[in-house]
């Protein structure tokens, strides 16, 4: 069979590796993939077999720029969309498996009428997060919000991801997404986590068979894995809280590290993975920052080197950084939050409250340390 993916990045970061490990798997069951990705990232060399690039650079430039003045995310890209339908058309798949579509790099009204235009084809779409059924945000949790459940208007995240500078237009993005995404003759959801699972059915997705498929990592990669990480940083002596994300955002927790790098004794460090520059100036003398990574092998290097793994996370699906570091040997802390919990594959991990002061209590009982200097 002929099955051709969508998402925002193709071989990188959570679901781009996501993607990518289930074309190996029907790849080697005989199938054909392809896997359509709109973001800039190099693709790495040993998944560029699978890669189509849907428009260009300055497209999602344009399309990011719509987003910001508009609030248009989703609804920019049609000489992109239209170009890339017209490849789809020729590869004719028999199955579409969507990912993120959201991005800035696909146009959803016209992705979804060539869907309708193909009853004959099979169609997956696994949601990473909860795009798909507001009229903004990707996340709900930290603002409290409900009008997802009915209509949404006057969204009190216009300045989140996607950003909108100047105009609220998330009643209109509502109506269209919902006039867009419903009505698919054979489509069926997946989501990551029972948490998002349950969202679905009180969204207008609610017509569609939701599936809980749990993400999965490569095993193969994330091992323990050893290496001389803490002798290049000097902490031969230290014990080692590791934090990891693709991008540092507020939701993220990233001020919760901030605030437990101020109660941590002397005989521990921080060490954050995927910090950007500004954020890296920003740190604390106990903190460790580090540049994002797309090189697996070394991220479980870290992993493997830490004492304890921290998702101080407010809002999340099914974090497959909790995944990995478990993987590779190394106890967990993760927020009562979203799909968190639902990543615990030890006795040994913790799920806490959120605050900086239930993780350090967490991270004494794990390291057996009185906390004092």
């Amino acid at each position: 069979m002929k099955y051709l993916f969508v998402n925002s990045v193709c071989g990188i970061r959570s679901t781009g590796r996501i993607c990518t490990d289930l074309a190996y798997q029907l790849e080697n069951q005989g199938h054909e993939v392809k896997i359509a990705y709109g973001r800039v990232e190099d693709v790495p060399e040993q998944f560029q077999k699978y890669a189509v690039r849907i428009g260009n650079n300055v497209d999602l430039k344009f399309h990011a720029l719509r987003t910001r003045i508009l609030d248009g995310h989703g609804f920019g890209s049609k000489k992109a969309t239209k170009e890339f339908l017209k490849w789809a058309d020729i590869y004719d798949p028999e199955v579409l498996w969507l990912h993120n579509i959201h991005g800035y790099y696909i146009n959803i009204e016209l992705l979804f009428d060539w869907i309708k235009s193909r009853p004959q084809m099979k169609v997956k779409w696994t949601l990473h997060d909860c795009w798909a059924f507001t009229g903004h945000c990707s996340y709900f949790t930290m603002a409290g919000c409900e009008k997802w459940k009915h209509m949404c208007e006057k969204c009190p995240q216009k300045r989140k991801y996607p950003t909108s500078i100047l105009i609220d237009n998330s009643r209109n993005n509502f109506m269209r997404k919902r006039r867009a995404f419903t009505g698919v003759k054979d489509m069926t959801l997946i989501t990551p986590s029972k948490w998002l699972a349950n969202l679905t059915r009180d969204s207008f997705l609610k017509e569609y068979p939701v599936e809980v498929n749990y993400n999965t990592i490569d095993t193969t990669v994330f091992k323990r894995t050893p290496s001389d990480f803490r002798d290049r940083y000097g902490l031969k002596n230290k014990k080692i809280i590791l934090g990891v994300a693709s991008v540092w955002e507020e939701r993220k927790g990233l001020n919760d590290f901030l605030k437990l790098a101020d109660m941590i004794n002397n005989n521990y460090v921080i060490v954050l993975v995927g910090l950007d520059v500004k954020q890296m100036k920003c740190c604390k003398d106990n903190i460790i920052g580090i540049k994002r990574t797309n090189n697996a092998k070394e991220l479980a290097q870290i992993y493997t080197s830490a004492d304890v793994f921290v998702n101080p996370t407010y809002e999340d699906n099914y974090p497959t950084v909790n995944l990995e570091a478990q993987a590779c040997g190394t106890i967990i802390i993760t927020y009562k939050t979203g799909g968190c919990p639902e990543t615990i594959m030890n006795d040994k991990s913790r799920i806490v409250e959120s605050g900086a002061e239930n993780i350090w209590e967490a991270i004494k009982e794990i390291c057996g340390d009185e906390g004092t200097n």
